[in-house]
């Protein structure tokens, strides 16, 4: 007899304190926004999302995010998901599904008014629909004529509307249908409003609450199992626990210029190249693998929280071994391995890792990297050290490679202000004064009023209103990366990173090769791993662009 897990889950607040909260609660914030998805778009010159049909149905910017984030995310067939460093990926479509679920409940009660005011009294609701659309088309084409044509036609619209209350051109029930069909529109678009503004505020006030850092996790009863016939909910559960269980891989891609996906352009590479060879009076050097090496790094780079001067050491330094496969620059789609022997679901088993470490590094074979991993600034900051141990012949090569995700877009960051516009008052024409929009606006009340009957049918919704097409690989933390060298204090951050590193290496492969009976003198002189130019002044360089 199966048992089924009826703990509270997502539906208890959580409060995030792990120094990644910054960068998760401003992508979550996402969800929650308003205005137009162009302003998304703008970040990223490869998303072209699909446009609208028609202009009246459009998506703003929170509804498409939340719906293609919702969809490539626990979407059933999806293609893996870069890894989101420095992100808790699965709060993130947390709140895209709290989201989600209060707009639904808004739609839900928007879809009775719209029926009751405007599909019992079509006629006269189409009269009002043309008369937005064109609005809506002349915003995007002229917007300096909006105001003109828009408010005459509204203006013949009331006008007919007052005819047709007054002197309608029939008697009977067909003449009292005539006197309301202008009217229930505009008292459904009253009620519409009301519900509007609640549920806006609403958003706003998550919105807010995430960005300045006060928010409480989502909110999620619908991933409770109700009894153990609630197959939705516990699917919906298995999907989030495998986005959290991805998370969680150790198996990465290389994409050319673009770096590692999820770690951002390697900036910077140090090596190490010299030959193995007895040292004097020793017939031949202790035989050693790759793998020996690499845990006597992994072991001293475990101690770069230590200092002997107070408050000197690293802090929080995160070890890894990655297993780097290469994938194309342009690629739309990343894979990984599943092999059952060798893969433990999406992490590659401790010994399968150390096999590739030892295998011979010449050829199509994913490589394996030693890693140096620091989540700084709330998140906003992702700094690796990878270390890779190569032995050919008769030669050690030791390479350090850095790596840097800078902060996500500034967009994910802005909180909600209300929408100001200028104005003179008559007869001052020199003074300019300052007025707000309403939080909900006349054309943002009717654009969801006739979208949420379509809450039921997602595909003729994205259809009418369009949707947003995410980069791929998509990864949440890596598709709306800033760059990180126009800040100075991350800039620092990553570039200092690398000298106590990169020495300490230096310092354990002396060691390691004094250990083994190798000609370390000798092995020095062939070639040094930093010269002392280089050991001062680390800079960043397009490690990945070749000239050649």
């Amino acid at each position: 007899m199966t048992t089924l897990d009826m703990t509270p889950g997502a539906q208890i607040p959580r409060f995030d304190t792990g120094p990644q909260t910054a960068v998760t609660q401003a992508l979550a914030s996402a969800a929650y926004r308003d205005g137009p998805l162009e302003d998304l778009v703008k970040l990223r010159p490869d998303v072209t999302p699909k446009a609208p049909r028609f202009a009246l149905f459009r998506a703003n910017l929170g509804e498409a995010f939340t719906e293609a984030v919702i969809a490539r995310t626990l979407g059933t067939g999806r293609k893996p998901l870069v890894p989101s460093f420095g992100t808790d990926a699965r709060m993130v479509v947390e709140h895209c599904l709290e989201a989600q679920e209060l707009r639904n409940q808004r739609d839900r009660t928007l879809t009775v008014v719209t029926l009751l005011s405007g599909v019992l009294f079509l006629p006269g609701a189409l009269l009002w629909l043309l008369a937005f659309q064109l609005r809506a088309v002349l915003r995007r084409s002229d917007a300096k004529r909006t105001d003109l044509v828009g408010g005459l036609v509204f203006f013949v619209l009331a006008v007919l509307g007052a005819l047709f209350v007054l002197r309608p051109p029939a008697a009977g029930l067909a003449g009292l249908y005539l006197r309301v069909m202008m009217v229930a529109p505009v008292i459904g678009w009253y009620v519409a409003k009301r519900i509007c503004l609640r549920s806006t505020e609403r958003m706003r006030e998550r919105w807010a609450g995430l960005v300045n850092g006060n928010a409480l996790g989502p909110m999620l009863p619908k991933i409770v199992p109700k009894d153990e016939r609630d197959s939705k909910a516990v699917g919906l559960r298995g999907q989030l626990d495998r986005l959290a269980g991805e998370q969680e891989t150790n198996v990465l891609h290389y994409a050319g210029t673009k770096g590692i996906l999820g770690f951002g352009g390697r900036w910077g590479a140090w090596h190490l190249t010299g030959p193995l060879a007895p040292r004097e009076g020793v017939a031949d050097f202790h035989a050693f693998r790759p793998w020996d090496l690499v845990r006597r790094i992994t072991e001293r780079l475990g101690q770069l929280e230590r200092s002997e001067v107070s408050d000197g050491g690293m802090p929080h330094p995160q070890l890894h071994q990655w297993a780097v496969r290469p994938v194309g620059e342009n690629a739309d789609e990343i894979s990984r391995p599943d092999n059952a022997e060798t893969m433990d679901g999406q992490r590659m088993r401790d010994f399968a890792m150390q096999n590739l470490c030892n295998a011979q590094k010449f050829g199509d074979e994913p490589r394996h990297y030693q890693g140096t991993h620091f989540v700084l600034w709330k998140g906003q900051l992702v700094v690796s050290l990878l270390t890779t141990v190569t032995v050919l012949h008769n030669y050690l090569r030791v390479e350090v490679t850095g790596h840097a995700l800078g902060p996500v877009a500034g967009l994910f960051t802005t909180k909600p202000t209300p929408k100001e516009f200028t104005y003179t008052r008559p007869g001052r024409p020199w003074k300019e004064e300052t007025g707000h929009h309403p939080v909900v606006g006349v054309d943002e009340v009717v654009r969801l009023a006739v979208r949420a009957p379509l809450m039921w049918t997602p595909v003729v919704r994205d259809w009418l209103g369009g949707r947003l097409k995410l980069p791929e690989p998509f990864g949440l933390r890596s598709a709306w990366v800033d760059r990180m060298w126009t800040h100075r204090f991350m800039a620092d951050d990553a570039i200092r990173a690398a000298t106590p590193i990169v020495r300490q290496i230096r310092s354990v492969i002396d060691e390691f090769l004094a250990e083994h009976d190798v000609d370390v003198e000798h092995f020095a002189k062939v070639h040094s791993l930093l010269p002392g130019a280089e050991a001062e002044g680390v800079r960043p360089f397009r490690a990945d662009v070749y000239d050649a």
